[in-house]
């Protein structure tokens, strides 16, 4: 019996772009994750005593800034190399031949692929043989899967390739190929890369993505890690095990306002959604996305206070602890707990209103300049920001907040609860 650990997508110091418009971000503990991440990937390794490594591609972001992106990775190798673990590696579209200009010599345990054409390498002392191929350049439009070699008989065989398989969604097409393209070859395992959704495409014979093992923003939501893979003497896997290396875990943190009257309320069920993220997050930093949701009679205060709401929020945050919680945005999705139609009813100027209101619904850019005059209804410091935010254009962003904090003042001023 031997096991193996497949890992995908490191993408070791990614940049994680725009962070810097996000005030409080914890610049340093997101900068180093992917760092961070693949330290626990090698500790792993050393840990549970696994024969051999397979990385499925894009190991680096890009081409390195500097060497010391090749040092980092060149010192974890020579750690796995020193407990005599093997590693077996090749390029994907981000880390493809043509886009790393800058090498560094490896340690002997490290094995690399051909990016020009397949190669097979057997793994010392085991009945293994592994069958990949790297990127050349950066898009690889042609099936590289067909050039792989048909299984050896005798042997555990395992491909390694970076891949879109027919298409993922928000992932680009690169090295396509079907699931029957995998299953002729007659392998014991696929280790794919590129998909940073962890995902078994099939147990028979086992076809996976690893997924990334560091999220690097919202959209990669919950546990990111690698596979760790058991072989039994007969030379069929006996298990998949999913094992988390994640040091900032992101999550999307919905908060059900529904019927919701009062402040404490909404505070406390925002509390208790955080506190149950925190949980989950299992003593990782939660990076959350909070997106309050529901018809609830404090749709209004929501828009129209909104940078109180957030520092409520983030004071909430807080309590966790400093490393605990960074709240990476805070959505408001609410809608009002109106009667429309009382409304329409009360005059002809708030019928108007609320005609113009649909129509920004439907095409806010389209509105004409003079809608400003609806404004009136709104606080003085937040027209002010609204006109200045209207005449660079923003208006599709502005109008959900417009609409809601008119909304709210036509309700206060005589309108009916539904």
């Amino acid at each position: 019996m031997f096991r193996f650990i497949h890992a995908a997508d490191l993408h070791l110091d990614s940049p994680l772009q725009g962070l810097q418009a996000h005030d409080g971000a914890p610049l340093d503990v997101l900068r180093g994750a992917t760092r961070r991440a693949f330290e626990n990937l090698v500790q792993l390794a050393i840990d549970e005593r696994v024969d051999f490594v397979v990385i499925a591609g894009d190991l680096y972001d890009g081409d390195w800034k500097d060497y010391s992106t090749g040092l980092f990775f060149r010192s974890q190798m020579a750690q796995l190399n020193a407990s005599g673990i093997p590693v077996y590696l090749i390029a994907g579209n981000h880390d493809a031949a043509s886009v790393i200009t800058k090498k560094l010599g490896l340690p002997d345990n490290v094995r690399v692929f051909s990016t020009r054409t397949t190669e097979s390498f057997e793994v010392p002392g085991l009945p293994v043989i592994i069958h990949g191929r790297g990127f050349p350049n950066r898009a690889v439009p042609e099936n590289l899967a067909l050039d792989y070699p048909s299984a050896i008989a005798g042997k555990f065989n395992l491909g390694l390739l970076h891949t879109s398989l027919t298409g993922r969604p928000g992932h680009a097409t690169y090295a396509p190929c079907s699931e029957q393209d995998l299953r002729s070859k007659g392998y014991g395992y696929w280790a794919l890369g590129h998909v940073h959704q962890p995902e078994v495409i099939s147990k028979d014979p086992w076809i996976v993505f690893a997924g990334n093992c560091q999220g690097r923003h919202a959209r990669e939501t919950g546990p990111r890690g690698c596979c760790l893979v058991s072989v039994n003497d007969a030379l069929e896997v006996e298990g998949v095990e999913r094992r988390t290396l994640d040091v900032v875990r992101w999550q999307d943190v919905p908060v059900v306002l529904d019927q919701v009257e009062k402040e404490i309320e909404a505070t406390q069920r925002i509390r208790t959604a955080l506190a149950d993220a925190v949980k989950m997050a299992e003593d990782r930093l939660l990076a959350a996305r909070i997106t309050l949701t529901g018809a609830s009679p404090l749709h209004g205060c929501l828009h129209r206070e909104a940078q109180r709401w957030r520092a409520e929020i983030l004071g909430i945050a807080q309590d966790f602890g400093e490393d605990a919680v960074w709240i990476e945005q805070i959505k408001v999705a609410t809608s009002p707990v109106y009667d429309l139609g009382q409304l329409a009813e009360r005059d002809a100027l708030t019928k108007i209103v609320l005609e113009t209101l649909e129509q920004a619904t439907h095409s806010p850019d389209d509105l004409p300049d003079d809608i400003l005059e609806m404004l009136n209804v709104l606080p003085l410091d937040v027209r002010a920001e609204v006109e200045r935010e209207w005449a660079t254009e923003q208006r599709s962003a502005l109008m959900a907040d417009v609409r809601a904090i008119i909304l709210d003042s036509l309700q206060t001023e005589g309108g009916t609860s539904a």
